[in-house]
């Protein structure tokens, strides 16, 4: 349950995101509406998800695994649901997106798709724990300008996700049914 209501004072700028919501994504997002609360907060965010939007040095389905892959690690089951709804819609493989939680356990990946999540789990890791080996691989394959992308896609998702989480803010419901599942559910899902 959030812990902020969601019916935050209804302005202008407000009504008008809340629109845009609705007709972009069909409801409005739940974080959209805990941070209505703050307008100044809100706005800020949302010029910050525009900006993210127009980076493209990164391949998209690795941008995508590597954020829900810090999703994950981290338990933001809100993240998680609208990522998989996000990325279904782009057209993303279904498996690639359902397997996140089990990536390891998972044979859908390719040998970069797991450095892409390695180091995201690494990067989310409290403190970091990052490979060089691995770090050293994806600099090599995607390239410096694409490897701080992801380095700073990682970072935005640990924010994203960190926020969410600490409002108390769940599943949406853009996907039918989205947990994040426990270690011990995760290998039950693969086996």
């Amino acid at each position: 349950m959030a812990r902020v209501s969601l019916n935050p004072r209804r302005s202008l700028f407000l009504r008008v995101t809340e629109w845009y919501s609705r007709r972009t994504y069909g409801k409005v997002p739940d974080p959209v509406r805990a941070l209505g609360h703050n307008p100044r907060v809100l706005r800020a965010d949302l010029r910050f998800e525009l900006a993210l939007g127009r980076w493209n040095e990164l391949d998209p389905d690795l941008k995508a695994l590597a954020v829900m892959a810090s999703a994950a690690s981290i338990g933001c089951s809100w993240c998680m649901d609208f990522g998989y709804w996000e990325n279904r819609q782009r057209g993303m493989d279904e498996r690639k997106v359902h397997e996140v939680p089990v990536w390891r356990d998972s044979d859908a990946y390719t040998p970069l798709e797991r450095d892409v999540m390695a180091f995201a789990e690494a990067m989310t890791a409290n403190p970091p724990e990052i490979d060089d080996e691995v770090a050293q691989r994806l600099v090599t394959t995607l390239g410096e300008a694409a490897f701080v992308e992801l380095t700073a896609m990682v970072a935005v998702e640990n924010l994203r996700s960190r926020m969410n989480t600490a409002l108390g803010l769940t599943s949406q419901g853009f996907k039918d049914h989205c947990e994040v599942p426990g270690r011990e559910q995760a290998s039950a899902l693969t086996e």
